[in-house]
Protein backbone atom coordinates (compact mmCIF):
# COMPACT_ATOMS: atom_id res chain seq x y z
CA UNK A 1 0.00 0.00 0.00
CA UNK A 2 1.18 3.68 -0.47
CA UNK A 3 2.12 4.11 3.49
CA UNK A 4 4.11 1.28 3.02
CA UNK A 5 2.00 -2.02 5.21
CA UNK A 6 2.32 -5.05 3.04
CA UNK A 7 -0.91 -7.22 2.65
CA UNK A 8 -1.00 -11.07 2.06
CA UNK A 9 -4.45 -12.38 1.21
CA UNK A 10 -4.92 -16.37 0.98
CA UNK A 11 -8.33 -17.20 0.14
CA UNK A 12 -10.05 -20.97 1.94
CA UNK A 13 -13.56 -21.70 1.85
CA UNK A 14 -12.86 -24.73 3.73
CA UNK A 15 -14.64 -23.25 6.55
CA UNK A 16 -16.74 -20.70 7.27
CA UNK A 17 -14.01 -18.59 9.55
CA UNK A 18 -11.55 -15.88 8.70
CA UNK A 19 -7.74 -15.44 10.39
CA UNK A 20 -6.14 -11.86 10.71
CA UNK A 21 -2.28 -11.30 11.80
CA UNK A 22 -0.39 -8.41 12.16
CA UNK A 23 3.44 -9.04 12.15
CA UNK A 24 5.58 -5.77 13.12
CA UNK A 25 9.42 -6.07 12.52
CA UNK A 26 10.66 -5.17 15.73
CA UNK A 27 11.22 -8.41 18.71
CA UNK A 28 13.88 -9.54 20.61
CA UNK A 29 16.99 -8.27 18.55
CA UNK A 30 16.04 -5.24 17.50
CA UNK A 31 15.05 -3.61 21.05
CA UNK A 32 16.75 -0.44 22.19
CA UNK A 33 19.92 -0.94 24.49
CA UNK A 34 19.18 -1.01 27.82
CA UNK A 35 15.49 -1.57 27.30
CA UNK A 36 15.77 -5.19 27.27
CA UNK A 37 12.23 -6.77 27.54
CA UNK A 38 10.89 -3.80 25.59
CA UNK A 39 9.63 -5.52 22.78
CA UNK A 40 7.71 -8.33 25.03
CA UNK A 41 6.16 -5.10 27.17
CA UNK A 42 5.38 -3.64 23.88
CA UNK A 43 3.28 -6.79 23.46
CA UNK A 44 1.09 -6.60 26.47
CA UNK A 45 0.71 -3.11 26.00
CA UNK A 46 -1.25 -3.76 23.11
CA UNK A 47 -4.06 -4.99 24.78
CA UNK A 48 -4.76 -1.94 26.99
CA UNK A 49 -7.03 -0.42 24.47
CA UNK A 50 -6.53 2.03 21.30
CA UNK A 51 -8.77 5.24 20.11
CA UNK A 52 -12.20 3.38 19.76
CA UNK A 53 -11.67 0.89 22.29
CA UNK A 54 -11.34 0.93 25.63
CA UNK A 55 -9.22 -1.28 28.31
CA UNK A 56 -9.47 -4.88 27.35
CA UNK A 57 -11.90 -4.40 24.83
CA UNK A 58 -10.30 -5.50 22.44
CA UNK A 59 -9.79 -8.74 23.59
CA UNK A 60 -14.15 -8.94 24.46
CA UNK A 61 -14.90 -7.70 20.96
CA UNK A 62 -13.30 -11.31 19.57
CA UNK A 63 -14.12 -13.58 21.87
CA UNK A 64 -17.67 -11.99 22.12
CA UNK A 65 -18.68 -13.20 18.86
CA UNK A 66 -16.84 -16.46 19.29
CA UNK A 67 -13.23 -15.72 17.83
CA UNK A 68 -9.68 -16.57 19.70
CA UNK A 69 -6.61 -14.38 19.86
CA UNK A 70 -2.83 -14.08 21.05
CA UNK A 71 -0.28 -12.52 20.85
CA UNK A 72 3.82 -13.28 20.98
CA UNK A 73 6.96 -11.50 20.55
CA UNK A 74 9.68 -13.55 18.58
CA UNK A 75 13.78 -13.04 17.75
CA UNK A 76 12.70 -10.75 14.72
CA UNK A 77 8.81 -9.96 15.08
CA UNK A 78 6.07 -9.33 17.45
CA UNK A 79 2.60 -10.36 15.83
CA UNK A 80 -0.95 -10.38 16.80
CA UNK A 81 -3.79 -12.58 15.63
CA UNK A 82 -7.29 -13.17 15.13
CA UNK A 83 -9.64 -16.05 14.18
CA UNK A 84 -13.47 -15.23 13.96
CA UNK A 85 -16.59 -16.20 12.03
CA UNK A 86 -15.66 -14.86 8.17
CA UNK A 87 -18.71 -12.58 8.36
CA UNK A 88 -16.83 -10.73 11.38
CA UNK A 89 -13.64 -10.20 9.45
CA UNK A 90 -14.43 -6.60 8.68
CA UNK A 91 -15.12 -5.86 12.38
CA UNK A 92 -11.32 -7.75 13.31
CA UNK A 93 -9.87 -5.43 10.62
CA UNK A 94 -11.11 -2.22 11.65
CA UNK A 95 -10.51 -3.19 15.58
CA UNK A 96 -6.89 -4.57 14.35
CA UNK A 97 -6.03 -1.41 12.25
CA UNK A 98 -7.58 1.13 15.18
CA UNK A 99 -4.60 -0.52 16.98
CA UNK A 100 -2.08 0.26 14.44
CA UNK A 101 -3.80 4.10 14.47
CA UNK A 102 -3.08 5.25 18.24
CA UNK A 103 -2.46 2.85 21.00
CA UNK A 104 -3.70 3.80 24.54
CA UNK A 105 -0.38 4.68 25.78
CA UNK A 106 -0.63 6.15 29.14
CA UNK A 107 1.38 6.11 32.37
CA UNK A 108 -1.40 4.31 34.21
CA UNK A 109 -1.25 1.53 31.42
CA UNK A 110 2.31 1.24 31.26
CA UNK A 111 3.41 0.99 34.99
CA UNK A 112 0.33 -1.53 35.39
CA UNK A 113 2.05 -3.63 32.69
CA UNK A 114 5.39 -3.46 33.80
CA UNK A 115 4.04 -5.17 36.71
CA UNK A 116 2.61 -7.58 34.85
CA UNK A 117 5.47 -8.55 32.55
CA UNK A 118 7.47 -8.51 35.77
CA UNK A 119 5.65 -10.90 37.72
CA UNK A 120 5.89 -12.77 34.73
CA UNK A 121 9.17 -13.10 34.83
CA UNK A 122 9.55 -14.23 37.86
CA UNK A 123 7.00 -17.05 37.57
CA UNK A 124 7.82 -18.56 34.83
CA UNK A 125 12.04 -17.80 35.12
CA UNK A 126 13.17 -17.23 38.26
CA UNK A 127 10.57 -19.02 40.45
CA UNK A 128 10.83 -22.15 38.08
CA UNK A 129 12.96 -25.84 37.85
CA UNK A 130 15.32 -25.03 34.75
CA UNK A 131 13.66 -21.87 34.42
CA UNK A 132 14.46 -19.77 30.74
CA UNK A 133 16.63 -22.93 30.58
CA UNK A 134 17.53 -23.49 27.32
CA UNK A 135 15.99 -21.17 25.56
CA UNK A 136 16.44 -17.56 27.25
CA UNK A 137 19.82 -18.74 28.52
CA UNK A 138 21.12 -20.30 25.79
CA UNK A 139 21.35 -17.32 23.15
CA UNK A 140 23.25 -15.66 26.02
CA UNK A 141 25.89 -17.69 26.02
CA UNK A 142 26.05 -18.86 22.42
CA UNK A 143 26.06 -15.30 20.58
CA UNK A 144 28.72 -13.06 21.26
CA UNK A 145 27.04 -9.90 19.42
CA UNK A 146 24.58 -8.06 22.19
CA UNK A 147 21.49 -7.92 19.77
CA UNK A 148 21.52 -11.89 19.56
CA UNK A 149 23.16 -12.22 23.15
CA UNK A 150 21.48 -9.74 25.89
CA UNK A 151 18.40 -11.02 27.96
CA UNK A 152 15.30 -10.44 25.91
CA UNK A 153 12.81 -11.26 28.56
CA UNK A 154 14.26 -8.16 30.02
CA UNK A 155 16.12 -7.57 33.27
CA UNK A 156 14.16 -5.99 35.80
CA UNK A 157 15.61 -2.94 36.34
CA UNK A 158 15.53 -2.28 32.68
CA UNK A 159 11.83 -2.82 32.39
CA UNK A 160 11.57 -0.27 35.52
CA UNK A 161 13.28 2.40 33.67
CA UNK A 162 11.01 2.34 30.83
CA UNK A 163 9.35 6.03 30.81
CA UNK A 164 6.18 6.93 28.37
CA UNK A 165 8.47 8.69 26.67
CA UNK A 166 10.34 5.68 25.44
CA UNK A 167 6.93 3.83 24.99
CA UNK A 168 5.48 6.45 22.62
CA UNK A 169 8.28 7.10 20.35
CA UNK A 170 8.44 3.21 20.16
CA UNK A 171 4.95 2.85 18.87
CA UNK A 172 5.61 5.41 16.61
CA UNK A 173 8.99 3.93 15.27
CA UNK A 174 7.64 0.26 15.14
CA UNK A 175 4.53 0.10 14.92
CA UNK A 176 4.04 2.33 11.75
CA UNK A 177 2.66 0.45 8.94
CA UNK A 178 5.93 0.52 6.60
CA UNK A 179 7.08 -1.66 9.08
CA UNK A 180 4.32 -4.18 9.05
CA UNK A 181 2.73 -6.79 7.13
CA UNK A 182 -1.28 -8.15 7.32
CA UNK A 183 -2.25 -11.45 6.25
CA UNK A 184 -5.77 -12.57 5.88
CA UNK A 185 -6.34 -16.29 5.68
CA UNK A 186 -9.79 -18.04 5.46
CA UNK A 187 -13.49 -17.44 3.26
CA UNK A 188 -13.60 -14.19 2.39
CA UNK A 189 -13.64 -12.74 -1.54
CA UNK A 190 -10.44 -11.18 -1.95
CA UNK A 191 -12.06 -7.60 -3.94
CA UNK A 192 -14.01 -7.42 -0.62
CA UNK A 193 -10.88 -7.60 2.02
CA UNK A 194 -8.86 -5.87 0.02
CA UNK A 195 -11.14 -2.84 0.11
CA UNK A 196 -11.91 -3.55 3.39
CA UNK A 197 -8.29 -3.21 4.42
CA UNK A 198 -7.63 0.07 2.01
CA UNK A 199 -10.53 1.46 4.27
CA UNK A 200 -9.15 1.14 7.48
CA UNK A 201 -5.47 1.05 6.80
CA UNK A 202 -4.98 3.17 3.83
CA UNK A 203 -4.60 6.45 5.79
CA UNK A 204 -2.36 5.41 8.69
CA UNK A 205 0.51 7.66 8.32
CA UNK A 206 3.80 5.64 7.86
CA UNK A 207 7.09 6.90 9.45
CA UNK A 208 10.61 6.79 8.98
CA UNK A 209 12.51 3.57 10.06
CA UNK A 210 16.48 3.61 11.88
CA UNK A 211 18.50 1.40 10.02
CA UNK A 212 18.53 -2.31 10.52
CA UNK A 213 20.70 -3.71 13.60
CA UNK A 214 24.23 -5.89 12.27
CA UNK A 215 22.99 -8.76 13.65
CA UNK A 216 26.27 -10.80 12.72
CA UNK A 217 27.55 -13.07 14.34
CA UNK A 218 31.97 -14.46 14.56
CA UNK A 219 32.60 -17.42 12.84
CA UNK A 220 32.96 -19.74 16.42
CA UNK A 221 36.15 -21.22 16.99
CA UNK A 222 36.21 -23.30 20.07
CA UNK A 223 33.80 -24.84 22.20
CA UNK A 224 32.22 -22.92 24.83
CA UNK A 225 31.37 -24.61 28.15
CA UNK A 226 29.18 -23.18 30.73
CA UNK A 227 27.72 -24.48 34.69
CA UNK A 228 24.09 -23.04 35.52
CA UNK A 229 23.02 -23.33 39.14
CA UNK A 230 19.47 -24.04 39.86
CA UNK A 231 18.22 -23.82 43.45
CA UNK A 232 14.61 -25.55 41.97
CA UNK A 233 16.04 -28.42 40.23
CA UNK A 234 16.41 -31.58 41.25
CA UNK A 235 18.07 -33.92 38.21
CA UNK A 236 20.70 -32.35 36.03
CA UNK A 237 20.31 -30.93 32.59
CA UNK A 238 22.28 -30.57 29.51
CA UNK A 239 21.63 -28.35 26.54
CA UNK A 240 23.92 -28.12 23.40
CA UNK A 241 23.78 -25.24 20.84
CA UNK A 242 25.37 -25.13 17.34
CA UNK A 243 25.14 -21.71 14.94
CA UNK A 244 23.11 -22.59 12.18
CA UNK A 245 24.02 -21.62 8.60
CA UNK A 246 22.47 -18.48 7.32
CA UNK A 247 18.68 -18.84 6.40
CA UNK A 248 17.77 -19.80 3.03
CA UNK A 249 21.08 -21.50 1.97
CA UNK A 250 21.49 -24.88 0.54
CA UNK A 251 23.28 -25.50 3.88
CA UNK A 252 20.64 -24.15 5.51
CA UNK A 253 18.43 -26.56 3.88
CA UNK A 254 20.67 -29.26 4.44
CA UNK A 255 20.55 -28.99 8.16
CA UNK A 256 16.89 -28.39 9.24
CA UNK A 257 16.87 -32.30 7.40
CA UNK A 258 19.65 -33.30 9.75
CA UNK A 259 17.31 -32.06 12.96
CA UNK A 260 15.03 -34.39 11.47
CA UNK A 261 17.18 -37.26 11.61
CA UNK A 262 19.11 -36.35 14.80
CA UNK A 263 16.74 -34.92 16.83
CA UNK A 264 12.65 -34.64 15.76
CA UNK A 265 10.58 -37.60 16.79
CA UNK A 266 10.92 -40.99 18.50
CA UNK A 267 13.22 -42.27 15.51
CA UNK A 268 15.48 -39.66 15.81
CA UNK A 269 19.28 -40.92 16.66
CA UNK A 270 19.64 -38.58 19.45
CA UNK A 271 16.19 -40.38 21.17
CA UNK A 272 17.23 -43.69 19.94
CA UNK A 273 20.92 -43.28 21.65
CA UNK A 274 20.05 -41.63 25.00
CA UNK A 275 16.48 -42.85 25.98
CA UNK A 276 15.87 -46.05 24.26
CA UNK A 277 19.37 -48.05 24.13
CA UNK A 278 21.47 -46.03 27.32
CA UNK A 279 17.99 -44.92 29.63
CA UNK A 280 19.74 -41.71 30.55
CA UNK A 281 16.64 -39.66 30.23
CA UNK A 282 13.09 -39.82 28.75
CA UNK A 283 13.23 -37.71 26.63
CA UNK A 284 15.50 -35.33 24.12
CA UNK A 285 13.82 -31.68 22.66
CA UNK A 286 15.25 -29.13 20.42
CA UNK A 287 15.42 -28.10 17.02
CA UNK A 288 15.63 -25.22 15.16
CA UNK A 289 14.18 -21.75 16.60
CA UNK A 290 13.18 -24.08 18.84
CA UNK A 291 10.33 -22.73 21.93
CA UNK A 292 10.26 -19.30 19.78
CA UNK A 293 9.22 -20.26 16.20
CA UNK A 294 9.62 -22.35 13.88
CA UNK A 295 12.49 -23.13 11.03
CA UNK A 296 11.00 -20.81 8.79
CA UNK A 297 9.96 -18.14 10.66
CA UNK A 298 13.13 -16.25 11.78
CA UNK A 299 15.49 -13.71 10.16
CA UNK A 300 19.15 -13.38 11.24
CA UNK A 301 21.44 -15.53 12.70
CA UNK A 302 20.12 -18.95 14.71
CA UNK A 303 21.03 -21.89 16.92
CA UNK A 304 20.43 -25.76 16.50
CA UNK A 305 19.67 -26.95 20.19
CA UNK A 306 18.76 -29.46 21.79
CA UNK A 307 18.57 -30.06 25.69
CA UNK A 308 17.64 -32.93 28.59
CA UNK A 309 17.15 -33.24 32.10
CA UNK A 310 18.75 -36.92 32.68
CA UNK A 311 19.92 -39.27 35.32
CA UNK A 312 21.82 -37.94 38.39
CA UNK A 313 24.00 -40.92 38.29
CA UNK A 314 25.39 -40.00 34.66
CA UNK A 315 28.19 -37.75 33.84
CA UNK A 316 27.32 -34.78 31.36
CA UNK A 317 30.34 -35.61 29.48
CA UNK A 318 29.06 -39.35 28.61
CA UNK A 319 25.60 -37.15 27.29
CA UNK A 320 28.18 -35.32 25.06
CA UNK A 321 30.03 -38.77 23.84
CA UNK A 322 26.90 -39.96 22.77
CA UNK A 323 26.20 -36.64 20.97
CA UNK A 324 29.14 -36.91 19.37
CA UNK A 325 29.15 -40.22 18.20
CA UNK A 326 25.95 -40.06 16.77
CA UNK A 327 26.67 -36.96 14.39
CA UNK A 328 30.60 -38.37 13.64
CA UNK A 329 28.60 -41.79 12.85
CA UNK A 330 26.33 -39.49 10.37
CA UNK A 331 29.84 -37.82 8.92
CA UNK A 332 31.39 -41.45 8.26
CA UNK A 333 29.06 -43.97 6.76
CA UNK A 334 27.22 -41.02 4.85
CA UNK A 335 23.63 -40.70 4.98
CA UNK A 336 22.01 -43.03 2.61
CA UNK A 337 18.55 -42.49 0.25
CA UNK A 338 16.54 -43.83 2.65
CA UNK A 339 17.35 -41.63 5.64
CA UNK A 340 16.76 -39.07 3.16
CA UNK A 341 13.55 -39.77 1.94
CA UNK A 342 12.36 -40.74 5.65
CA UNK A 343 13.23 -37.37 6.96
CA UNK A 344 11.85 -35.91 3.74
CA UNK A 345 8.47 -37.28 4.80
CA UNK A 346 8.45 -36.03 8.09
CA UNK A 347 9.27 -32.51 7.12
CA UNK A 348 6.59 -32.82 5.08
CA UNK A 349 4.60 -33.95 7.09
CA UNK A 350 5.21 -31.39 9.98
CA UNK A 351 4.83 -28.25 7.02
CA UNK A 352 1.55 -29.70 5.80
CA UNK A 353 0.08 -29.72 9.21
CA UNK A 354 1.36 -26.31 10.05
CA UNK A 355 -0.55 -24.82 6.61
CA UNK A 356 -3.67 -26.82 7.06
CA UNK A 357 -4.52 -26.81 10.59
CA UNK A 358 -8.21 -25.62 11.09
CA UNK A 359 -7.36 -21.81 12.50
CA UNK A 360 -5.28 -21.21 9.52
CA UNK A 361 -2.64 -19.43 11.44
CA UNK A 362 -0.05 -21.55 10.98
CA UNK A 363 -0.20 -20.65 6.98
CA UNK A 364 -0.62 -16.98 8.16
CA UNK A 365 2.09 -17.32 10.14
CA UNK A 366 4.69 -18.38 6.81
CA UNK A 367 2.83 -15.84 4.90
CA UNK A 368 3.42 -12.91 7.09
CA UNK A 369 7.02 -13.75 7.70
CA UNK A 370 8.13 -14.31 4.31
CA UNK A 371 6.43 -10.98 3.23
CA UNK A 372 8.08 -9.27 6.25
CA UNK A 373 11.55 -10.90 5.91
CA UNK A 374 12.09 -11.70 1.72
CA UNK A 375 9.00 -9.42 0.40
CA UNK A 376 8.33 -12.66 -0.93
CA UNK A 377 4.94 -14.46 0.66
CA UNK A 378 5.09 -16.92 -2.30
CA UNK A 379 8.22 -18.52 -1.14
CA UNK A 380 5.23 -20.93 0.78
CA UNK A 381 4.85 -22.65 -2.60
CA UNK A 382 8.43 -23.20 -2.89
CA UNK A 383 9.90 -24.93 0.27
CA UNK A 384 8.95 -28.68 -0.55
CA UNK A 385 11.06 -28.44 -3.64
CA UNK A 386 14.28 -26.24 -1.78
CA UNK A 387 14.44 -29.84 0.59
CA UNK A 388 14.69 -31.85 -2.73
CA UNK A 389 17.55 -30.22 -3.53
CA UNK A 390 19.68 -31.61 -1.02
CA UNK A 391 21.91 -34.17 -1.70
CA UNK A 392 23.95 -36.35 0.40
CA UNK A 393 27.32 -34.97 -0.20
CA UNK A 394 25.75 -31.58 1.00
CA UNK A 395 24.63 -32.95 4.17
CA UNK A 396 28.04 -34.32 4.98
CA UNK A 397 29.58 -31.04 3.81
CA UNK A 398 26.86 -29.29 6.10
CA UNK A 399 28.25 -31.86 8.85
CA UNK A 400 31.48 -30.88 8.63
CA UNK A 401 31.14 -27.09 9.34
CA UNK A 402 28.25 -26.46 11.21
CA UNK A 403 28.34 -29.78 13.29
CA UNK A 404 32.10 -29.86 14.75
CA UNK A 405 32.61 -29.56 17.95
CA UNK A 406 33.92 -25.67 17.93
CA UNK A 407 31.23 -24.50 16.87
CA UNK A 408 29.03 -25.90 19.69
CA UNK A 409 28.03 -24.11 23.33
CA UNK A 410 26.84 -26.75 26.02
CA UNK A 411 25.25 -25.29 29.48
CA UNK A 412 25.15 -27.81 32.04
CA UNK A 413 22.37 -27.13 34.75
CA UNK A 414 23.67 -28.16 38.47
CA UNK A 415 20.87 -28.96 40.65
CA UNK A 416 20.28 -27.82 44.18
CA UNK A 417 17.44 -28.63 45.33
CA UNK A 418 16.84 -32.00 47.30
CA UNK A 419 14.77 -34.64 45.80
Amino acid sequence: MPNGLRVVLSPDHTAPTATVAAYYAVGFRTEPRNRTGFAHLFEHLMFQGSQNLGKNEFIGLIQKNGGALNGSTRFDFTNYYEVVPAHKLETILWAEADRMRGLAITKTNLTNQQGVVKSEVRVNVLNQPYGGFPWLSMPQKANKNWNNAHNFYGDLKDLDAATLEDTKAFFKTYYAPNNAVLAVVGDFEPAEAKAWVQKYYGSIPSAPQPPKPDLTEPRQEQEQRFVQDDKLATKPALAFAYHMPERNTPEYYALVMLDQILLQGNDSRLYQALVQKRGYTDNVSGGINSDLGNQFNYNGPMLWMGSLVYDPTVQADSVVQVLDQEINRLARTGIDQATMDLAMVKIRSAFYDQVSGSDNFGRADLLAAFALFDNDPSRINRIESEFRKVTPELMKKTISEYLRPTNRTIITVNPLAKS
